[in-house]
């Protein structure tokens, strides 16, 4: 799955539910996707919260193969910013 496959998922996600604040995913040189509003964008933008994943877990994480409380746990997700933001994540995985 490549980083836009993973934008037009977060896409969908956000036409049927919105954010208010804004969210970044940052995969490091693979790229970055912000969240702002009803828009997911491949961008490296200002965002309330950071979340640093490789590209790879942020796939894992989108299929469900990763758990994203272990996953912060084990390091493997880094959250910067203001975490309540974050914790609406599961909303557009849904």
């Amino acid at each position: 799955m490549t980083l836009e496959d993973i934008r037009a998922k977060l896409q969908r996600g956000l036409d049927r539910r919105p954010i208010e604040d804004t969210l970044k995913f940052d995969c490091g040189e693979d790229g970055a996707i912000t969240l702002s509003g009803s828009e997911a964008r491949l961008a490296d933008a200002p965002a309330d919260c950071t979340i640093r994943i490789s590209r790879s877990n942020l796939e894992k994480l989108m299929g469900g193969a990763l758990n994203p409380m272990t996953a912060f746990a084990m390091g493997k997700i880094k959250v910067s910013g203001d975490m309540s933001v974050a914790m609406k994540l599961s909303q557009l995985l849904k």
